[in-house]
């Protein structure tokens, strides 16, 4: 007797505890929240406009002891601060060789392509010229690997958002290679 009454109770317990379980999916699409990517991105773009500043002479590295002074430039550039020495030398090169990347951009000589790099567009070109081209993407591959290291990100990132900047500052004149929206090929326009 004491056995019935236990296999029932096993039992009942049993029947009670099985309850049905249905799965629904939610009233309201799963949202995702993606701030940690775009603040990546953030710093990057800030990053990359710290170096055109200082390729452009619109910012300079410090060079005063007043400390006065170096906190106001680290008030307005707080996160392009912690560029390396490195990308720094590199911005700084790439300053020095402006003028005349400028002036053979507007002639159509040399022109700005999808990856961020300095592309020799005319025929038969000096050396000098070829030189010049080489030591600037030189110095821009430096300064992707660097951001890409610091950042995180993949070097091809750094490139599709340095070519951006790249090619909205690019003076009139300059070949440069975009997307064909039409054909889905990549171009060559004047800007």
């Amino acid at each position: 007797m004491r056995n019935k009454l236990y296999l029932a109770g096993i039992l009942s317990f049993l029947v009670i505890s099985c309850a049905k379980v249905q799965v629904q999916a939610p009233k309201e699409p799963i949202k995702v929240d993606i701030t940690m990517r775009l603040d990546v991105y953030q710093h990057i773009i800030k990053d990359i406009d710290a170096i055109e500043d200082i390729v452009s002479g619109k910012s300079e590295k410090p060079t005063s002891k007043n400390n006065y002074e170096i906190f106001e430039l680290f008030i307005n550039t707080a996160y392009a601060q912690q560029l390396s020495e490195e990308i720094e030398e590199a911005a700084l090169r790439r300053k020095n060789r402006l003028a005349q990347l400028t002036n053979l951009q507007r002639q159509g000589i040399v022109g700005e392509n999808r990856f961020g790099f300095i592309e020799i567009r005319a025929q038969n070109v000096d050396t000098t010229i070829v030189k010049l081209v080489e030591d600037e993407n030189n110095d821009r591959k430096l300064i992707y690997q660097a951001l890409a290291k610091k950042n995180g990100v993949s070097v091809e990132s750094i490139q599709e958002l340095y070519a951006k900047k790249l090619h909205e500052s690019a003076p009139s004149g300059t070949p440069i290679e975009v997307l064909d929206a039409t054909t889905g090929k990549y171009v060559w326009k004047v800007r």
